[in-house]
């Protein structure tokens, strides 16, 4: 989509501090951090939410939460003590880019409720 940041992101229209990226997914640090370590999870194709995901997009989901998401914790060295996936969907759910993507926020204790 052209209007879409995380697209220009994934397109290099827009700078981002990219930690890692694959053929599905890339993933950056978080402009707004709201921990010591808050990456996002972005992929490539556009998906507006989970509510808007097909049967295709299976593959790029499992593939954030079995592969990259681990990988990712344990480079950002949180896997050990633990961190927090967030996936915002819709507007009364704090989406705020109409891209699907997932929070990775860890480096702190985390409290509950979210918010």
């Amino acid at each position: 989509m052209s209007d879409c940041i995380f697209c220009k992101i994934v397109s290099r229209d827009i700078p981002a501090d990219i930690i890692y990226e694959d053929d599905m997914v890339v993933s950056f640090k978080d402009l707004e951090p709201q921990a010591p370590v808050h990456i996002l999870i972005v992929p490539k194709k556009h998906i507006k939410n989970l509510n808007t995901a097909i049967p295709e997009d299976k593959d790029i989901v499992s593939h954030i939460m079995v592969d990259v998401v681990p990988e990712l914790a344990k480079k950002l060295k949180i896997a050990d003590d633990g961190f927090r996936l967030v996936v915002n969907t819709g507007v009364k759910g704090g989406q705020t880019v109409d891209h699907l993507h997932f929070h990775l926020i860890g480096g702190r204790s985390m409290q509950w409720p979210p918010g």
